[in-house]
């Protein structure tokens, strides 16, 4: 008895070292863990949106997609058996990405093959009969027809066999395999996205006082953010013939990508000429937050940061022509807004 109260007594014990121990590690951890606090101020650097003087080269900003990007499907039912590619990997239109278990169709195909030779000997025979009279016509058609459905049941399943092999619908990259090997697929499961990066269409958005400066088919230079001031050539291929509430029409360009140097998600911006310059009210180019197809800012109220959606129009790189959403005067984050979020406190250098 003394031992058991004895092993209990040492069992409490060692469970009580174990939670102590437990709770000076939380300790630890959370004294480690930076937990960033809302009511906390941070600094910022801060200007004003200024009137700026853009050159007869006009810049349009927007940002690059692939050319295409779809998921391949599986026409099939069964388990996937092998799998030839992985995500990052180069497909060239109709390779094999992976195959699916057809051990049952091949057997059905063996089946319908017999079953449609048996046909064919019956029709053979029914042909000879008829023309000695020794059995009806009726007769010799049902055997005729049965020739023709097992032809037609033999392709249905050669179609199922071939559905069982999943090609690449085009040349491009795996940027997403959704299945393992020994996955149960049905008709309808996605297997692969696959992304064409050969060419890259970039969108952009031109105000309506300079749509018209754009024509289907006309050849564009193009300059991407990380590559400064080299020029790409592209080719305007679609121009939105309805513009958005802001009354931006999309112009969307379309490059060629041979040595896969651009990739989807880069900024990029369309340069064209003109003869006149012009003065309007912008933003600098470093105080942009977003995407170029929501530009946003953060604007400072009181000592307050909020993010602010604004309509954009013309860029030469340095600066952001302000079309809409923001005012003369507004005061704007051009530095630490890594560090902000929407309605956050800040404080001025």
């Amino acid at each position: 008895m003394k031992r058991v109260i004895t092993i209990i007594l040492v069992a409490v014990v060692l469970v009580g070292l174990v939670v102590v121990k437990l709770k000076s590690n939380q300790k630890d951890v959370k004294a480690k863990i930076f937990i960033n606090d809302p009511e906390v101020a941070v600094l910022v650097k801060t200007s004003i949106p200024q009137m700026h003087q853009f050159e007869s080269s006009f810049s349009y900003l927007g940002t690059f997609d692939p050319l295409r990007q779809n998921v391949v499907g599986s026409d099939a039912n069964g388990k996937i058996i092998s799998i030839k590619f992985e995500e990052g990997d180069q497909v060239a239109q109709g390779q094999l990405l992976a195959k699916v278990d057809d051990e049952m169709l091949q057997l059905q195909l063996d089946n319908a093959e017999v079953g449609l030779e048996g046909n064919k000997n019956d029709d053979n025979r029914y042909s000879s009969l008829v023309k000695e009279n020794a059995v009806s016509g009726v007769q010799a058609e049902k055997s005729r027809l049965s020739v023709r459905s097992g032809e037609i049941q033999k392709k249905q399943i050669q179609k199922q066999i071939r559905s069982t092999s999943i090609t690449a619908p085009y040349s491009g990259v795996i940027t997403r395999k959704m299945i393992d090997l020994g996955s149960f697929v049905g008709n309808g499961t996605q297997l692969f996205e696959i992304t064409d990066i050969s060419s890259l269409k970039l969108t952009v958005n031109v105000p309506e006082r300079d749509v018209l400066k754009f024509h289907v088919g006309e050849q564009v230079t193009v300059r991407v953010d990380i590559y400064g001031d080299r020029d790409f050539k592209g080719k305007i291929t679609n121009i939105s013939v309805v513009a958005d509430r802001a009354h931006n029409f999309k112009v969307q360009v379309e490059v060629p990508n041979p040595k896969r140097e651009l990739m989807a998600g880069m900024y990029g911006s369309v340069r064209i000429g003109n003869n006149t310059s012009k003065t309007a009210l912008s933003v600098p180019r470093v105080a942009l937050v977003g995407s170029s197809k929501n530009p946003q800012v953060y604007v400072v109220r009181g000592r307050k940061a909020y993010l602010t959606n604004f309509t954009a129009g013309t860029s030469d790189g340095d600066y952001i022509e302000i079309v809409d959403g923001i005012k003369q005067g507004d005061i704007i984050v051009v530095k630490g807004q890594v560090n902000l979020q929407d309605k956050s406190n800040v404080k001025t250098n």
